[in-house]
């Protein structure tokens, strides 16, 4: 993607080189290879609390931070991925009598405080709707280049970003909300698990539906370039809920989904590209 010299967000907080102070609780064993099969987390403000020890109030302490070049690159790319972003739902939003409220980004090392709890690397990416900030740490990069196989390339960073800022999308227009009622649902045995892991599943595509309409907003103003998509697809490919299991634990579960498989995410990115706007982004009617 051409990206040097590009307008970057004033939204992005650098919390590389801060550390966590006491009581953050990391995930390990079963928990670590939960929250790398969960990898993006969905719009729950208790998720993270659940699985990382979240409501304990930590004090973050700053420390000598220097990163590397090739990491300061991808945090500098990772802010005009932000900024193209605002402008294409800036630019959509109006079409749709709504109003956009622009996300932060948090950039950070090792562990972060949000409003969701405390999380650390391992979860990968996620968004807050409580604080309604997309949290990152760039070294997932190699996580989904080295441990899911996606193609090497910074067009896979823009899909991870803006599948983050779909969720993003989604909480402005009270699809998160709705989410979560199913989610009570599911708690107090209404609806079974594997009914809210279906409509999670459809949660999720929308979101990837929503990170291809980015996608065709940044190569409608030329910035991709020849191989960012299947860069794009590798991606999704990479985080599918079948790969994943695959990897992690050598057999598939269908009932177990809740992001979607490789050719689903692929599938509604692709859908969410050719679209450009919201007209087919409906992912709760029909088949997925």
């Amino acid at each position: 993607m051409k990206w040097q010299g590009r307008r970057r967000s004033t939204n992005v907080n650098d919390q590389r080189g801060r550390m966590t102070g006491r009581g953050v609780a990391t995930a390990g064993g079963a928990g670590l290879i939960l929250a790398l099969v969960v990898f993006l987390i969905t719009g729950d403000p208790g998720a993270l609390g659940g699985l990382f020890g979240g409501g304990v109030t930590q004090q973050q302490q700053q420390q000598d931070y220097q990163p590397s070049e090739r990491e300061q690159q991808m945090f500098e790319f990772s802010g005009v991925v932000l900024a193209d972003i605002e402008d294409v739902w800036g630019a959509l939003f109006p079409k749709y009598n709504e109003t956009y409220k622009q996300p932060t980004m948090t950039v950070y090392t090792g562990a972060v405080n949000t409003a969701c709890g405390a999380a650390d690397s391992g979860v990968g990416p996620f968004y807050c709707p409580g604080d309604q900030t997309i949290y990152l740490d760039l070294s997932f990069y190699d996580t989904l280049v080295n441990r899911y196989g996606a193609d090497q390339g910074d067009f896979i960073l823009t899909y991870v970003i803006a599948h983050e800022a779909g969720h993003h999308v989604q909480t402005l227009l009270s699809v998160t909300e709705q989410l979560n009622q199913y989610r009570q649902q599911a708690a107090t045995g209404r609806i079974s698990q594997t009914d809210f892991n279906e409509i999670s599943v459809r949660y999720e595509l929308q979101a990837d539906y929503l990170a291809g309409v980015v996608a065709r907003g940044i190569a409608n103003k030329g910035y991709m370039e020849q191989g960012d998509m299947e860069k794009a697809m590798s991606a999704a490919e990479a985080v599918g809920d079948d790969s994943i299991q695959r990897k992690m634990q050598g057999y598939v579960d269908p009932d177990t989904f809740n992001h979607g498989t490789s050719q689903q995410r692929k599938t509604w990115f692709r859908r969410g590209f050719d679209a450009g706007d919201l007209s087919q982004w409906d992912t709760f009617s029909g088949a997925i």
